[in-house]
C-alpha cells in the first residue's frame, strides 16, 4: 500500500478537504493529516474496520457520484456507530491499491492470523494507551493503570511479581518484547491448561493420537477424525519442528481452541448448507420494516445507507414506500409524518449495486406504496422506468421465465430460491392474478356435478357469484388506480387482504401474500395456532411492526417464526435482543438470508401448533447442558468512571415455542472483567429445539440498577457445536468487539 496518499475526505456534497492518508510501519494503525497545517487530524486501527465499500456506496459518495467516477470512490466502514470515512483517490489505481490492502489487512486468508492479528494489536494498543508520557517505557505506575483499564482488580505484590519478572534487563521499566512477556503471564489460561495437560502424558505436546482421543471424546467429531487432526496441526500448531513431528503445543492447542474450528458455531454451517430448491414459503427470509428508515418513524431521517447496511447485514426484504413528488418523480419516505425524503431513483441506483454483495438469493419483497390516483400519473410511470435499469428485471417477459412453468404446471407451491436466484421480486397490488395474465380471467363458477346435493349446489354457485362480483369489482378499482405497466413488475408477491385461514385455503394463490400487523398475527397465534402453521406451508405471510412504535423498537419475531411467518419485518436501525435473534437465526447457510424451515412447518396437514410441543412429530425432548467456565478481555461498560471494573456474569437465554422459553444466569465475579471463572453448570430442556435460538449475554452486574449490558452471542440450536467451545462476544449493534470471548463446555443428551 501507499504511503502518503493525497486523497479527498468528503463529508458533503460542498465538504470535500484533501487529506494525507498513511499506513504506519505496524501495518496496523491509518493517520490522515491536513494537506494545509500538516496536523495529524486522526488515526485509527485496522482492528476498527469492519469492511470497504468500492464506488459510491454511500449516501455521502452519491451525492458527489458527477464530480467523481465510481473507480476512484470508496467507503470505510467502522465497526459500532462511528461515522464511516469516505474518501475519493486521485486515480483509479490509488483507489485499488487502498481498497485491496485494507481489505488483506482486515480480512486474513486464515483465522490463526486473525487471531494473532488481534492479539498484536491488543498489546500494542494498550501499551500506547497506558504509556502517558510517550517514552516507549512502562513502569510499575503505569501498569497498575494499565490494569485498571483493563478491567484487572490485582493484588499489588502478585502485579509487582509478574513486573519483575518480565523485566528482564532490570531497569525498573518494560519496553518492547518486556512488556509482551508481561501481558502473556497476565493472559495465561488456567483452564486451557488444565485441559491440555488431562490428554497430554508429558504435559508438554499433544501426539497425534492423543489429539485424536481429544477431538472424539471433548470434542464429538466422529468422522475423518485423524485427517482432521493433522489439518489442525498444520494450520494452529506455530513451530515448524513440533508440525514436522506431528505434535500440537500449548500454544497451538489454544489457538485452535479460539478459531472458527473451536467455536461454539458449527463451521460446516457458515456457508450454504441448506437445500435452496423448495418453494419460497418454505423458508424464513431476512426482512426489514421501512428499510430507509435509520431513526424513529416521525422524523427520523431517510437514507440510503439504510438499504446499503441491510444488505450488508443479510437482509433479503426490503420496504421502499414511493410518494409522489416534486414534478412527477416519486420520493420514498414514510408517508403522513415528517420523516426525510430520497428520490426513488437513488434508491434503485443503490439496490442494482448493492443487492448481491454478500448472497445471490432473490430479493423476494421491495414492497413498494404508491398512492397516485390515476395509473398514467407521471409518477408511476416513472417508478417502472426505475425498476426497468435494475440488473436482473423484476418483470420477465409474458409466458416465459420460471413462473410461467410453474403456473403451466398447475402446482399448489411457489418457485423456489434457486429457481430465481439474483432476481428482485416487487410486492404490490396487481390487476388481476397471475393466471390471468397468461390465460385470461381466473375465478370461474365450480364444476357442479349431478351427484352433488341440490341445496348445497345452489349455496356454491351463490357464493361463486358474490366472489365473482368482487373480484369484478376490485379488479375495476385496481385498474382505475394502478398502471398496467407497474402491475405486470407484480409476478410472485401480490398483496391481498387477510380474510381468515379457511377464505384463504379456498381462494387465494401461493403468488399471493398478505401483510399482518404484531397484534393481529399474535391473536391468531393464540387463537388457532395450527392453522397459521399450516397456512404458512403454502402462502407467503409478512408481519410488521405495531404503528404505535414510533421510536422504531421492535417486537419478538421469534413467537412469528414458531408458527412458520416468512417476512417478519424488523426495524434493522434499532439494537437489541429482537435484532440479535434475528442476526443469530440468518447468520447460517451462509448468510444468504434464507433459513429453511423445519419439515413438520412444511407440510399443509401438519398438526404442529407451538403451544403444544407433543403435536410435533419426531424424538423427544433434549437436554442442553452448558458450563460457563471462563471470560476473556470482556469490555468496559461504556461511559463508566475512570477506573471502574466490571463485575460480569453471563446469563443464557433460550428463546423458542412457549415451553422451551427460558433463562439462567451465573453468579457475578467482582471485579474482574479480564479473565472471570465462573465454572458453573447451566441445564435446559428443549421441547421443539428446533425452533430454539440460544443467546448469550454477559452484563455488568450492579446492585442498586439494572445491570449494564458487556456483550452477547446467539446462535440457533442446530448450529451449536458440542464440545470445549469459545463464543466470540458481539456488541449491543451486532459487530465484533475482539478479542472478547467466553469458554463453555457444551453437551446436548436425548
Amino acid at each position: 500500500m501507499q504511503q502518503g496518499t493525497l486523497m479527498r475526505k468528503v463529508k458533503s456534497k460542498s465538504w470535500k478537504k484533501q487529506r494525507y492518508f498513511k499506513l504506519q510501519e505496524d501495518c496496523m494503525t491509518i493517520w490522515y493529516q491536513s494537506k494545509r497545517t500538516g496536523k495529524t487530524e486522526s488515526a485509527f486501527s485496522i482492528s476498527d474496520v469492519e469492511t470497504v465499500r468500492e464506488g459510491h456506496q454511500s449516501e455521502v459518495l452519491q451525492s458527489v457520484a458527477e464530480e467523481f467516477p465510481p473507480e476512484r470512490c470508496f467507503t470505510i466502514v467502522f465497526y459500532g456507530r462511528r461515522g464511516n470515512l469516505d474518501l475519493v483517490a486521485g486515480s483509479a489505481e490509488e483507489a485499488q491499491c487502498w481498497v485491496q490492502g485494507l481489505r488483506q489487512l482486515i480480512e486474513p486468508r486464515s483465522f490463526p492470523l486473525t487471531f494473532a492479528l488481534v492479539s498484536r494489536t491488543w498489546i500494542r494498543d494498550w501499551f500506547q494507551k497506558a504509556d502517558k508520557n510517550k517514552d516507549g517505557r512502562m513502569n510499575f505506575k503505569e501498569v497498575q493503570r494499565l490494569l485498571k483499564m483493563m478491567n484487572v482488580d490485582m493484588n499489588e505484590d502478585h502485579a509487582l511479581r509478574l513486573f519483575q519478572d518480565a523485566d528482564k534487563s532490570e531497569s525498573g521499566t518494560l519496553e518492547g518484547e518486556e512488556f509482551v512477556l508481561f501481558y502473556k503471564a497476565l493472559t495465561q489460561r488456567e483452564e486451557v491448561l488444565s485441559l491440555f495437560q488431562e490428554y497430554s502424558e508429558d504435559g508438554k505436546k499433544l501426539t497425534l493420537l492423543e489429539l485424536v482421543d481429544f477431538l472424539r471424546e471433548e470434542q464429538l467429531e466422529d468422522e475423518g477424525t485423524e485427517e482432521l487432526a493433522m489439518e489442525l496441526i498444520d494450520k494452529y500448531e506455530p513451530s515448524e519442528t513440533a508440525r514436522a513431528r506431528h505434535v500440537l503445543s500449548a500454544d497451538g492447542f489454544l489457538m485452535y481452541l479460539c478459531s472458527l474450528e473451536g467455536s461454539i458455531f458449527n463451521p460446516q454451517h457458515r456457508g450454504l448448507w441448506q437445500d435452496m430448491s423448495q418453494p419460497l414459503c418454505h423458508y424464513f427470509i431476512s426482512s426489514s420494516h421501512n428499510t430507509y428508515l435509520i431513526e424513529d418513524q416521525i422524523r427520523g431521517h431517510s437514507s440510503i445507507e439504510g438499504y446499503i447496511r441491510a444488505l450488508k447485514r443479510g437482509c433479503r426484504c426490503l420496504e421502499v414506500d414511493c410518494w409522489d413528488g416534486p414534478n412527477g418523480e416519486p420520493m420514498v419516505y414514510h408517508g403522513h409524518t415528517f420523516t426525510s425524503k430520497i428520490p426513488f431513483r437513488e434508491v434503485v441506483s443503490t439496490l442494482g449495486k448493492t443487492s448481491w454483495g454478500n448472497s445471490s438469493s432473490p430479493l423476494p419483497s421491495m414492497g413498494m406504496f404508491l398512492p397516485s390516483s390515476h395509473p398514467q400519473r407521471y409518477g408511476q410511470s416513472t417508478a417502472v422506468q426505475g425498476i426497468s435499469v435494475l440488473p436482473e428485471t423484476v418483470q420477465e417477459p409474458r409466458g416465459q421465465g420460471p413462473w410461467r412453468h410453474w403456473v403451466a404446471q398447475g402446482t399448489s407451491l411457489s418457485p423456489t430460491p434457486q429457481e430465481l436466484k439474483h432476481k428482485i421480486l416487487l410486492k404490490g397490488k396487481k390487476i388481476g392474478r397471475l393466471e390471468d395474465t397468461l390465460d385470461g380471467p381466473g375465478d370461474e363458477a365450480p364444476d357442479v356435478s349431478d351427484d352433488d346435493n341440490g341445496a348445497e349446489a345452489e349455496e356454491e354457485r351463490r357464493r361463486a357469484k358474490v366472489r365473482g362480483t368482487q373480484h369484478s369489482s376490485a379488479l375495476q378499482k385496481d385498474k382505475e388506480t394502478l398502471a398496467q405497466a407497474l402491475s405486470d413488475c407484480v409476478i410472485y408477491c401480490k398483496n391481498v387482504p387477510f380474510r381468515g385461514f379457511q377464505e384463504a385455503r379456498s381462494h387465494s394463490r401461493p403468488s399471493e401474500i398478505s401483510s399482518l400487523s404484531e397484534a393481529k398475527a399474535r391473536k391468531l397465534i393464540r387463537d388457532e395456532g395450527n392453522e397459521f402453521v399450516r397456512h404458512n406451508a403454502w402462502q407467503l405471510t409478512r408481519i410488521y411492526p405495531s404503528g404505535m412504535r414510533t421510536d422504531s423498537s421492535n417486537y419478538s419475531p421469534q413467537e412469528m417464526w414458531n408458527v412458520g411467518c416468512q417476512i417478519v419485518a424488523l426495524n434493522f436501525q434499532t439494537a437489541g435482543m429482537e435484532m440479535d435473534l434475528c442476526d443469530g437465526l440468518f447468520s447460517q447457510n451462509g448468510c444468504c438470508g434464507y433459513v429453511l424451515k423445519p419439515p413438520f412447518m412444511r407440510d399443509k396437514e401438519s398438526l404442529f401448533n407451538p403451544s403444544d410441543p407433543s403435536s410435533r412429530e419426531g424424538p423427544g425432548p433434549i437436554t442442553l447442558t452448558i458450563q460457563v467456565i471462563s471470560g476473556q478481555q470482556l469490555p468496559k461498560v461504556a461511559n463508566s468512571k475512570e477506573g471502574a471494573i466490571i463485575d460480569p456474569l453471563v446469563r443464557v437465554e433460550i428463546y423458542g415455542v412457549p415451553a422451551d422459553q427460558a433463562h439462567q444466569e451465573t453468579k457475578y465475579i467482582e471485579n474482574n472483567g479480564f479473565n472471570p471463572r465462573w465454572d458453573e453448570t447451566l441445564q435446559f430442556q428443549l421441547h421443539v429445539p428446533e425452533l430454539a435460538l440460544i443467546r448469550f449475554v454477559v452484563e455488568d452486574y450492579d446492585k442498586t440498577s439494572r445491570n449494564d449490558f458487556v456483550g452477547q452471542f446467539t446462535l440457533a440450536f442446530a448450529n451449536i457445536k458440542p464440545g470445549y467451545r469459545h463464543i466470540h462476544l458481539l456488541s449491543k449493534d451486532g459487530t465484533g468487539i475482539p478479542p472478547s470471548s467466553l469458554f463453555v463446555h457444551i453437551r446436548i443428551t436425548e
